[in-house]
């Protein structure tokens, strides 16, 4: 809850989290990127990583500073409420489009009377250590509910979202909404750009913090975060990986060309 309360501190004190999707099985991969990280991105819309992996994931975020989010599947509260007790900081949802749909994802995460979570929190109350009237306090005032904006609906109905009570922040998610918009594989049309900065204004001038899905390219990522995004995915551990491996190979090879020439 520390980790978690420092990394929206940094926001609301006008800095910007970093974070890298997660898609591999193996922990070790999070555990290797944690003090480099504000946050990870636990995938499991787009990859198969099991219950039993998001845990491993989770725990190796324990001793950092990284705080662990987990983007669900789907907006089901019997999902939600697992991936919490197992110790999550906080849920991204994708692909809500109403107000309906932001408001169940809230009352996913917090307990009654706030909510609809179900109580057995076996990682997140220290194996029942920490497990008391305060506990839940805490959890519902902690726990962080991102949705994700990805559909022309979510921006059509955008006020009404941002609006819900608990919601801690969206995420967009460009490659989604430019689909629904008809421009399929084109993120980056100017058409997509006017809609997407028209997102992050009308959050900045609400209390929900504004993050994004975004590119291993860094000057992407900058281009957004110039235009107010206050948290955002620098691509995944693939990603960063294949870029690392063919940035490496051209320099390599550049050498080798070097040396045939003598």
């Amino acid at each position: 809850m520390e980790s978690t309360k420092k990394f929206v501190e940094k926001m609301r004190n006008g800095g910007v989290c970093i974070g890298v999707g997660i898609t591999f099985t193996d922990a070790t991969a999070t555990e290797a990127l944690c003090d480099l990280l504000d946050f990870v991105w636990i995938d499991m819309e787009h990859n198969a990583l099991s219950l039993e992996a998001v845990q491993a994931h989770i725990i190796a975020t324990k001793a950092s500073r990284t705080v662990p989010l987990v983007r669900v599947c789907t907006n089901d509260p019997v999902l939600i409420k697992t991936v919490l007790d197992i110790g999550a900081a906080g849920i991204i949802v994708p692909m809500v489009r109403t107000v309906q749909e932001a408001t169940l994802a809230v009352q996913a995460c917090r307990y009654p009377p706030q909510g609809i979570r179900g109580i057995g929190p076996r990682r997140a109350s220290n194996y029942g250590r920490s497990l008391d009237v305060d506990f839940f306090r805490k959890a519902n005032e902690d726990i962080l509910v991102m949705v994700q904006i990805e559909h022309r609906d979510a921006v059509e109905n955008l006020d009404g979202i941002l609006a819900v009570p608990g919601l801690s922040g969206i995420a967009i998610g460009r490659a989604d909404l430019s689909a629904s918009m008809g421009y399929t594989g084109q993120w980056d049309h100017p058409d997509i750009d006017r809609v997407v900065e028209g997102v992050v204004q009308k959050a900045r001038q609400t209390q929900v913090l504004v993050g994004m899905g975004g590119s291993d390219d860094a000057e992407i990522g900058g281009k957004w975060v110039k235009k107010g995004v206050q948290w955002i995915q620098m691509g995944g551990d693939f990603s960063l990986m294949l870029r690392g491996a063919s940035e490496m190979l051209t320099r390599m090879e550049e050498h080798i060309r070097e040396r045939t020439s003598r």
